[in-house]
């Protein structure tokens, strides 16, 4: 199913979807609608098709608009119109070439978007290099931290020459290691329990403002001359503690050889004592120091909760169980607050600073994700959280942050994205992973959802998937006075970022969609509606008030909406279920909601508040189709006769003789039937004339492997036979349609022992609301 959706691309050149491709002209009718107006952006998504520039790009001198294929051209007086704000701009003279038959790029009707390579202002041409600084918990037993380290080593490898790297571990105190001090290892210590501000921060390593008056970093000589011109001081922090991969890669080596678990003691009954607040902290300071303004990313990785100092989640005491959702909806975590509190302060200043956290976090117990969830969106960090740091799932997703080529994930830094929209239209705000700029404008909504209150944010990573979510709000309450309406309305993105090699480039999307007049339902508004990316808004929407507002409902609230849809949308007569059906646009959105009203996002009861923050990031940050997955996993049929084909997303699939593939995002599960996994245990697929067998057994994991190959974090592979203990991965997420209470069982199917309502259930109930008379 992925894949079909994959070749059709939907998302296009702009790599835009919306809820709604025709929009209502009123507020009023906009709520009617029931779903959002919003829309989901992919801002530097790849795309074969997609133009380079080499110059500035020209723009508007009002609003400061792009030239787009939508704005109106006088080719005899050089002028064009903005679509946006209507003002008459002048070409500058090196335009003066431009005629009918010979426009530029971005004139161009198929050029939506386009990419300008922008001039490097820097007086020697230089690129920035790309900085990592590697923040390491030695809070483990011996054989994580072995993982840990390996995994470390093998990164270090995939760097290019001219990275910059730094090196922190941590446990109950935090160490800076100075790299470029080389007569012998020289660390930096702090004490772990203590919250320390950026100045004192750099005043400790011998950065702050102390060392330009003669100071000497590190035991070098200073000479007197070149303090005037140009930032020298932060050069000389970069020189001892940044270091040329090149260079750096090798130290670095040789200090995690001699790198061991924490030596402070840990009292029987007790945690580890672990600063990752500080260490943080500390990283984040010296990077502050050294590069402020450049893409620079710190990679922790964490193998516990953090006991000491700022950024605390729990006391040292192993009686005292880490916080459930339980406890925060009853106010009873008396840590969570003050550790969000400390990780917002943290943000601000990475956001400031430009620069990135990118977290992988393996323990079994939980690490204080859900605490850490503000920084790692506001700065676009990635995030990875496995049960350990040799599983695969950390391995592998570690190792292909690093890679180049094909399979790298693209990432690029100090992004600033502005949105500009036709006067009628009001921006609310994005969820996503970036941070509010608070630049106000005429566009900006009185409500906000997510980070609003601006026209303009900061991503301070992000990379070829990231993908955010805008929601719109309509302004006009009635018809212009003037009558000279425009059908056509216009919405431009311009995403200003430094690519993968420090280039700066400056991607501009232009969006045009149409104005319905909507005082009844119009066929073209029900047309227009993606259900698919609808389903992902409200999914979205719902994560978001399940964290901000207290006391939430959110399967009542998604079934009052769903309802309140069906009536809008459905045909129907009045009070009579059975005359009840949906238009194909619609006819996909019940079951979506039926799933996620199941899913992980609005059933917290079995994850932790970790869990539950990893899966609402992973949600909020990738594409439309793989977010869909998540909500509605696919699941893919493999049967002796016939061919791999999609199966229901129902315990009816389950069969003896068949081997099923469920894709559900986090983890991908081969599933034997009862009579496969017999033969397979026999070892029929050895034998010669069981050739056949042997293809049906291979091909499902091939096609996992594919899945696998293609996704980032890496999912967890679960191989399991039908009423073995794993089958709950599968079962967990199918329709029960025959539990033990019903008698729809038949011989060799599955039962599922739950209290949950089936989709039919559903359907009918959904069916006779929607037709009531209000």
């Amino acid at each position: 199913m992925a894949t079909e959706m994959a070749n059709t691309d939907p998302e296009g050149i702009d790599g835009v979807r919306m809820t709604w491709n025709a929009w209502p002209r009123t507020k009023v009718e906009a709520s009617k609608c029931v779903i959002p107006i919003a829309a989901s952006i992919s801002p530097i998504r790849t795309h074969p098709l997609i133009p380079t520039n080499p110059y500035e790009p020209l723009r508007c001198k009002t609003c400061s608009a792009v030239l787009n294929p939508f704005c109106r051209v006088d080719f005899s007086a050089l002028i064009w119109i903005c679509p946006f704000c209507f003002q008459r701009n002048h070409f500058p003279h090196h335009f003066s070439g431009i005629s009918e038959t010979n426009v530029p790029a971005e004139l161009y009707p198929q050029y939506t978007t386009i990419e300008y390579a922008l001039p490097v202002h820097d007086v020697h041409h230089t690129l920035p290099p790309p900085v990592y600084v590697f923040v390491l918990d030695t809070c483990m037993i011996e054989e994580e931290l072995g993982f840990a380290k390996s995994a470390l080593q093998q990164a270090l490898e995939f760097l290019p020459e001219n990275a910059l790297v730094g090196f922190v571990s941590f446990g109950t105190q935090v160490q800076v290691h100075e790299l470029g001090y080389s007569d012998m290892s020289k660390v930096y210590v702090f004490r772990g329990s203590k919250e320390m501000t950026k100045d004192q921060v750099l005043e400790q390593l011998g950065l702050g403002g102390g060392f330009a008056g003669g100071r000497r970093p590190g035991g070098v000589p200073v000479p007197g001359q070149g303090f005037q011109k140009g930032p020298v001081q932060p050069n000389a922090g970069v020189t001892r503690f940044l270091l040329p991969a090149s260079e750096g890669a090798y130290i670095i080596h040789s200090l995690l050889e001699e790198l061991g678990t924490d030596q402070w003691p840990v009292a029987p009954g007790n945690r580890s004592l672990r600063c990752t607040g500080v260490a943080l902290s500390v990283a984040a300071g010296l990077l502050g120091a050294c590069l402020p303004g450049t893409g620079a990313r710190m990679v922790a990785l964490v193998g516990g909760p953090c006991t000491e100092g700022p950024g605390s989640i729990i006391s040292k005491d192993l009686s005292d169980p880490v916080r459930s959702h339980k406890d925060l909806d009853k106010d009873a975590a008396p840590y969570f607050r003050k550790a969000v509190q400390f990780y917002e302060e943290l943000a601000k200043q990475m956001v400031s600073q430009g620069h990135v956290l990118d977290l992988f976090a393996s323990a079994l117990d939980q690490v204080g994700v859900a605490e850490m969830k503000v920084i790692i969106e506001r700065t676009g960090g990635l995030v990875v959280l496995a049960e350990s740091f040799g599983h695969s799932v950390f391995k592998d997703s570690f190792k292909r942050v690093f890679e180049k080529g094909e399979e790298s994930l693209g990432l690029a830094h100090n992004g600033i994205l502005d949105i500009t929209c036709s006067k009628d239209i009001k921006i609310q705000g994005i969820i996503g992973p970036c941070t509010s700029l608070e630049k106000k404008g005429l566009a900006v909504a009185n409500t906000v959802i997510g980070e609003g209150n601006t026209t303009s944010w900061k991503l301070c990573g992000l990379d070829k998937d990231t993908c955010l979510t805008v929601f719109f709000d309509i302004s006009s309450s009635d018809k212009d006075p003037s009558g000279n309406v425009n059908p056509q309305l216009y919405i431009q993105t311009t995403t200003r970022y430094q690519s993968v090699d420090g280039q700066p480039k400056l991607r501009v999307t232009t969006l045009t969609r149409r104005w319905v007049e909507s005082a009844v339902v119009s066929e073209e508004l029900m047309q227009g509606f993606d259900q698919e990316t609808a389903a992902v808004v409200v999914a979205r929407l719902t994560s978001y008030k399940m964290e901000m507002e207290e006391s939430f409902d959110a399967t009542r609230w998604i079934d009052r909406n769903l309802i309140r849809l069906c009536s809008k949308f459905g045909d129907y007569r009045k009070d009579d279920p059975s005359s009840f059906s949906l238009n194909p646009s619609f006819s996909l959105f019940p079951q979506f909601m039926f799933n996620l009203r199941r899913s992980q996002f609005v059933q917290v009861f079995n994850n932790s508040p970790d869990e539950t923050a990893y899966f609402r990031m992973m949600l909020n940050r990738e594409s439309i189709t793989n977010a869909t997955v998540m909500i509605q996993p696919s699941l893919i049929s493999y049967s002796f006769n016939s061919l791999p084909s999609p199966a229901l997303l129902d315990v009816a699939s389950i069969s003896a003789d068949r081997i099923l593939l469920l894709d559900s995002y986090f983890s991908v599960v081969v599933f034997h039937g009862m009579t496969i996994a017999q033969w397979r245990n026999n070892g029929y697929q050895h034998q010669p004339e069981h050739q056949a067998f042997a293809q049906l057994l291979q091909a499902p994991h091939d096609d996992a492997e594919l899945i696998i190959r293609e996704r980032f974090p890496v999912p967890r592979l679960v191989v399991c036979d039908q009423h073995g203990s794993q089958a709950r991965f599968l079962l967990a997420k199918l329709n029960p349609s025959a539990t033990y209470n019903n008698e729809v069982a038949t011989a060799g199917m599955d039962v599922i022992f739950t209290d949950d309502v089936n989709l039919q259930v559903f359907f009918e109930h959904l069916q006779r609301l929607a037709v009531q008379t209000s």
